[in-house]
């Protein structure tokens, strides 16, 4: 079973915070443009040295789940599909974390999410966002 985070992360480091880059997308197949850069910017936020974490909610929470993306994800010529971006999130260190509310509202468990993703209570996101650098939504 997979770890659920219903208490805030604690952001302390040896300097006092951490560098948090929250991305937040409830995008999902709807609109794959939106959810792919969504994935694009955590990894961009990543590879800038931030503790990039990319918290789903609403229709974005729907992508998380296993074998959706290879249901839903036509490729397009000259754009990276949904899965090659997912994949270098997480090769990347993006922490994709999905809104526990919404997967109560879908029917979606822990363990039919994606390996690595976490379910996340709210006040996680509420806590994370108070505490980033920097935030963006999809």
């Amino acid at each position: 079973m997979q770890e659920t985070l219903s208490r805030p992360i604690p952001m302390n480091t040896e300097s006092g915070s951490e560098d948090v880059f929250i991305v937040l997308c409830a995008s999902g197949f709807e609109n794959i443009a939106r959810a792919r850069s969504a994935l694009m910017f955590a990894s961009l936020a990543a590879s800038a040295n931030y503790r990039a974490i990319l918290y789903c909610i609403q229709n974005a929470v729907d992508v998380m789940v296993r074998g959706a993306i290879e249901l839903h994800d036509k490729p397009q010529p000259g754009s990276p599909t949904l899965d090659q971006r997912l994949q270098e999130a997480l090769d990347m260190g993006v922490e994709i974390q999905c809104c526990t509310q919404t997967m109560a509202n879908k029917n979606i468990s822990s363990e039919d999410l994606l390996e690595g993703v976490k379910p996340a209570g709210a006040m996680n996101l509420i806590a994370l966002t108070s505490g980033a650098r920097g935030a963006l939504c999809f």
